[in-house]
C-alpha cells in the first residue's frame, strides 16, 4: 500500500512538472503587432554586467505568437522583454510577456 502511494506521489510530481514547464527568452523588442498577434525580439544572453545589465545581444532574432499571452506593459520597439513560452510544433507560443525596461524590479 505504501509503495502504491509513493509511486502515485512520484508520478504526480513528474506530471505536474511537465504541465508547468516553460522556456524563457529575454531581449530587445524589434516588432510588436497586436493585430497579427506576434512579437519579435533580438535575444540576449545571460552574461550580465554593468555595461550589459540585461545581457549581451546575440544577434539571434526570434518571433513569438501572442494570442493567449498575459502581457504587462505593452511593448514598443527598443524595450527589453522577458517572455515565458512553450514550443508547439514550429511555433513559440508566448505565455507571459514582461516589459523589463519599463517595469524594472531591480530599481525597487
Amino acid at each position: 500500500m505504501k509503495t502504491k502511494i509513493l509511486l502515485f506521489g512520484i508520478a504526480l510530481v513528474f506530471l505536474s512538472s511537465l504541465a508547468m514547464g516553460a522556456e524563457v527568452s529575454q531581449g530587445k523588442c524589434i516588432k510588436y503587432d497586436r493585430e497579427q498577434n506576434i512579437v519579435v525580439i533580438e535575444e540576449y544572453d545571460t552574461y550580465f554586467s554593468k555595461e550589459y545589465p540585461y545581457g549581451k545581444p546575440t544577434g539571434q532574432v526570434s518571433s513569438f505568437r501572442t494570442e493567449k499571452a498575459k502581457i504587462g506593459i505593452p511593448p514598443s520597439p527598443g524595450d527589453i522583454l522577458r517572455i515565458a513560452y512553450q514550443v508547439k510544433g514550429t511555433e513559440r507560443l508566448a505565455l507571459k510577456i514582461m516589459n523589463v525596461s519599463k517595469q524594472d524590479l531591480r530599481s525597487k
